[in-house]
């Protein structure tokens, strides 16, 4: 089978792609470094024939809002024309669980709002191309390395404390949870997802939210640091953003995250001194 991931350099595709080229023939694609050149916000793009399945990884984080909504809604579309030209079987797109945020979430922005309206564009194009599509929707995603640190630059500036042995402080009196996926876990889902050409809108959170200070805690134990926890209640408090797991696709692939938020920060305390 011959899967092309779209948005071959982003983190998630490195961490992702060693896992599927156990089982598929891979291809990367992107502007630059990757097997198929492919820009998303180009008038008229094109993949390769023979496809088996597209992954749609490629995102922009609303920084340009414009940039933001031509690349997540407009990109996934063109996508879906040149891969129902191209003939491929089956399209995943990565969306994200901010889509499912109420609009006076301080949380919501462009990001958000344009991950909402790629899953309406990945349902439309399904049904006019007749091309099965699923959309998956992860939590915060991490894993090892730096790759990650620009979009949890918070979750690794607390490593980088529990690293170093210096306290961790989180602003106001409130503990605020999150919610952490691993990209592991995501790799062993989407490579199911993809063997058995699932269709359909899911989650993919982590069956649990988490709060900063256990955060933190995993952390200070996974590099056996004497940091400490620190709370600023002058400042003002962080608010939560946690995300209800729904458990039908675990269900589907017969498999659910398992990797925890102490075997994440150890996987990747272990990774740090190797490379040290």
């Amino acid at each position: 089978m011959r899967v092309l991931i779209v948005g071959g350099r982003s983190a998630l595709a490195q961490a992702i792609a060693p896992l599927l080229r156990e089982r598929y023939d891979v291809l990367t694609a992107g502007r630059g470094g990757c097997d198929v050149e492919l820009d998303l916000c180009a008038h008229d793009i094109q993949i390769p024939n023979d496809i088996d399945c597209v992954v749609n990884m490629a995102a922009a984080f609303g920084g340009d809002t414009l940039q933001t909504i031509d690349v997540n809604v407009l990109g996934l579309m063109r996508l879906c024309h040149a891969s129902s030209r191209a003939n491929a079987k089956h399209l995943v797109h990565i969306s994200s669980i901010f889509s499912d945020l109420a609009n006076d979430s301080p949380f919501f922005g462009a990001y958000a709002l344009s991950k909402r309206h790629s899953e309406d564009v990945a349902q439309l194009c399904g049904r006019e191309f007749r091309l099965p599509v699923a959309v998956l929707k992860p939590s915060q995603i991490y894993g090892v390395g730096e790759a990650f640190r620009k979009h949890q630059p918070f979750l690794y500036t607390i490593m980088d404390k529990a690293e170093r042995g210096e306290d961790i402080a989180i602003f106001g009196s409130n503990d605020p949870v999150r919610n952490f996926i691993h990209a592991d876990d995501m790799a062993r889902i989407l490579s199911a997802v993809i063997a058995m050409k699932i269709e359909g809108i899911y989650r993919c959170v982590n069956p649990d939210n988490v709060r900063y200070s256990q955060v933190a805690a995993a952390a200070i134990s996974a590099f056996e640091s004497e940091s400490k926890v620190r709370f600023l209640t002058d400042k003002p408090d962080i608010p939560d953003n946690g995300f209800a797991c729904d458990e039908t696709l675990f269900r589907m692939v017969d498999y659910r995250p398992h990797v925890s938020t102490m075997q994440g920060m150890q996987m990747e305390a272990a990774h740090r001194r190797l490379a040290s």
